[in-house]
């Protein structure tokens, strides 16, 4: 996860408004595959990660450093293209307190099926995007 931190700042300045989010996509302990959020209306960081790895998605986990958007807004669920990819393992360093998203997406995850492991390195992660995030 802090692989997935230290990448989000590469998102820095061009997803603004948008929370800078990385997203690594390991299989078998290594990365496959990287992405993070690109300029408004563009891909978010799960997509990005997706379009860029070669692999199937067979023993892929999927690392976020914020949940996946579970709304369709400029761009498409992040949570429903994870389901959609068929990764069954997603790791996420804290939940988004956007009013649209807490938690849902996490919810949209399990309830696919897929297995969601929810605090990695929150402290770190929380520190770096508390400035990016909608409290409100």
């Amino acid at each position: 996860m802090l692989q997935a931190l230290a990448l989000s700042r590469q998102a820095l300045p061009a997803c603004l408004p948008n929370p800078p989010v990385a997203c690594l996509l390991v299989k078998h302990d290594l990365v496959v595959a990287r992405g993070f959020t690109q300029a408004i209306g563009g891909n978010h960081a799960e997509v990005q990660a997706l379009n860029a790895c070669n692999c199937d998605s067979a023993d892929l986990t999927a690392y976020v450093t914020l949940e996946p958007c579970s709304f369709v807004g400029r761009t498409p669920s992040c949570a429903q293209t994870l389901i959609d990819s068929g990764i069954r393992h997603v790791v996420v360093a804290m939940l988004d307190p956007d009013p649209r998203n807490n938690g849902r997406g996490i919810k949209m995850l399990r309830d696919a099926g897929v297995v969601v492991e929810l605090g990695c390195c929150e402290a770190e992660v929380g520190k770096f995007l508390s400035p990016y995030l909608s409290h409100s």
